[in-house]
């Protein structure tokens, strides 16, 4: 059987699996779990790959929540990675369903160019990614040392095989003051707000004199308790984001000192604590994108060919990408004016649109691994791209 016959009985094998992806797709949707607490979703897919001729490992990496399921043995090994955890409040607003289904589903599908061209194909279940870095322990705990790439898909707006994805951390700022009755009083106070929002102002000014791609965002998580009484306490949580680890760490001081320098002004008392794992920028594997992108094309999408700004946030995929050749691609299943982490976008990530995008996502990634495998020439070719690339 040529490649080309080989591709079209996976693509056939994944619409048989149609109606069970999506229903696997559909009940982690309903049912949408945090970062590090996917027991549900880890025990639906994992159990999925276990009956469809996998050898599933559960808990691994001392991650209660991920797993490693492989079909085959040895070299290459190429690897598909799913996501599913959710956001607070707004549930899988970032697709993650979606992702998760479509890496199980290119899994099986893969069996076919594993049984024809021998190697293996493992898909990894990555919890944490929306802010807990569970990639970045995975990676610590060698998770990806005998693998040969990753891939992995991410539903969206647009269809691409490549992201600009921005390194980043978090910061938790804590500031203590002094109550006083704010009438009466305020001369015996030290305001622990007025600290905050003198932060935020500090990094408004940081703004106008950092590159164009560094992000700095927060929120207030606790601003007082009345509106008489000098707040003695506030609290805030900051994202800190620029295009390299190397410019990342520059960014923090800079960060830091706007923290310090409201607390010097308002008498208050700062604490901090940079979160521990720090998601680094995607280094994309063009050879692969490429493959990635013909497949796609193939399936009748049209590809962004660019690497839009629209796509531009955080991910522990980023981390990946910098100790094996990798690829985190999108694929389109709502409209540009939808805004991931919406609710319109959890919405889109229930629909057809969204089925749609799950069913070509998992035959997309399916036929590359089968273009991996059929050519191990290419696997020397991605290593050397990415042993030579610098972002």
């Amino acid at each position: 059987m040529d490649k080309a016959s080989l591709k079209a009985r996976i693509r056939e094998t994944v619409d048989q699996h149609r109606q069970e992806l999506i229903d696997i797709s559909l009940e982690l949707h309903r049912n949408p779990e945090l970062s590090f607490q996917e027991t549900k979703a880890a025990a639906l897919l994992s159990g999925y790959l276990e009956r469809n001729g996998f050898r599933v490992e559960r808990g691994i990496c001392g991650l209660p929540t991920a797993f490693r399921g492989t079909y085959g043995s040895g070299k290459p090994a190429v690897a598909i990675l799913a996501e599913y955890d959710a956001l607070p409040q707004v549930g899988h607003a970032c697709g993650h369903n979606i992702i998760a289904a479509a890496a199980v589903g290119a899994g099986v599908a893969s069996k076919l160019a594993v049984d024809r061209y021998g190697g293996s194909v493992v898909i990894l279940g990555t919890p944490g990614e929306e802010g807990g870095g569970g990639k970045i322990i995975m990676v610590e705990q060698g998770a990806f040392n005998e693998l040969d790439c990753a891939m992995m898909v991410h539903p969206s707006r647009r269809d691409s095989a490549m992201t600009d994805a921005l390194a980043a951390v978090g910061i938790k700022v804590e500031f203590f003051g002094k109550a006083a009755h704010a009438a009466s009083d305020p001369a015996a106070g030290i305001n622990a707000l007025e600290a905050l929002i003198l932060s935020f102002n500090n990094i408004n000014s940081l703004r106008q004199h950092i590159i164009e791609k560094a992000r700095i965002h927060g929120i207030i998580k606790n601003g007082g308790t009345a509106a008489n009484i000098v707040p003695d306490y506030a609290s805030g949580v900051f994202l800190v984001r620029a295009p390299n680890m190397e410019y990342l760490e520059q960014l923090k001081g800079r960060v830091l000192d706007c923290f310090t320098g409201a607390a010097v002004a308002t008498g208050a008392r700062l604490e901090y604590s940079w979160n521990e794992k720090s998601y680094a920028s995607m280094k994309n594997s063009l050879t692969m994108a490429h493959l990635f992108s013909a497949n796609l094309e193939a399936l009748g999408r049209k590809i962004d060919p660019s690497l839009p700004r629209m796509g531009m946030g955080s991910t522990d995929m980023g981390n990946v990408s910098q100790v094996v050749p990798s690829i985190h691609g999108w694929i389109a299943v709502a409209p540009p004016d939808v805004s991931e982490h919406s609710p319109e976008f959890a919405a889109a990530a229930a629909s057809e649109a969204g089925h749609k995008g799950l069913i070509d996502g998992a035959k997309a990634l399916a036929m590359t691994a089968a273009d991996l495998l059929a050519e191990p020439q290419l696997l020397t070719k991605l290593k050397w791209e990415h042993a030579n690339r610098s972002d």
